[in-house]
């Protein structure tokens, strides 16, 4: 069976449960000032950036001036939320133990929080240090660009049309396909949605799945359907 040069890992929603509360805590902040916005529509429409380019387009489509400062307390009161209530997603330390191969994380979440969300769940030892964070780019570009695959993949010698990621958002499926990768949706994540596996199968996704037991099946799958093609 082919192996890939590399698995890549989204975080925020594929590792780790911390979207709901990254949207519940967002669209608190955003209703203070004056934007109303379902959780669930939230998640929808803006999940997988980061809440500077999720504040710079809700004041183009709302069409209303949101303070700077709203940044700031949205990462102050997140970081507190995180390190109390963040858990892993089920089945997520097993399948990131089955890959046998290299592994990473590549996000757009700041390399601290990665660092605490990562540890608190247990999951930060299984990665050997091979985290990374949009933030830290040259380019400073995070996901839908795919600075952030490509650069995971030149620190560790991988071909990104022989690498996979998993991730469970449209701009991470964007990302990765344009870095050339090839893409395995996750819909596991208490964040999830009715419409979600479409959504992500419509941005690229060669398939989506539901459950962290399906991801070797599914990787080795993939690669012999490559191999065989």
């Amino acid at each position: 069976m082919p192996q890939p040069d590399l698995v890549i890992f989204d975080c925020d929603g594929t590792l780790v449960d911390s979207e709901v509360i990254a949207a519940r805590v967002d669209t608190e902040l955003l209703a203070q000032a004056g934007v109303q916005i379902e959780v669930e529509d939230f998640i929808q429409r803006y999940a997988g950036l980061t809440f500077t380019e999720t504040v710079l387009l809700i004041e183009q489509e709302y069409k209303v001036p949101l303070q700077a400062s709203i940044i700031d307390r949205s990462k102050d009161i997140l970081d507190r939320r995180l390190s109390a209530e963040v858990q892993a997603v089920e089945g997520a330390r097993a399948a990131v133990l089955g890959v046998k191969g290299p592994r990473c994380v590549c996000s757009n979440s700041a390399p601290e929080r990665l660092q605490g969300m990562l540890g608190r769940t247990g999951l930060l030892p299984l990665f050997d240090g091979n985290v990374f964070s949009a933030r830290e780019l040259p380019s400073h570009k995070p996901k839908p660009a795919p600075d952030i695959f490509l650069y995971a993949a030149e620190k560790m010698g991988a071909d990104p049309a022989n690498s996979f990621a998993i991730e469970d958002s449209v701009h991470g499926i964007t990302g990765a396909k344009r870095a050339g990768m090839r893409v395995i949706g996750f819909t596991g994540g208490a964040h999830s949605w009715p419409g979600h596996a479409d959504a992500l199968t419509e941005a690229g996704a060669e398939t989506v799945i539901r459950r962290w037991a399906d991801l070797q099946p599914v990787i080795a799958a993939l690669s012999e359907w490559s191999e065989a093609d």
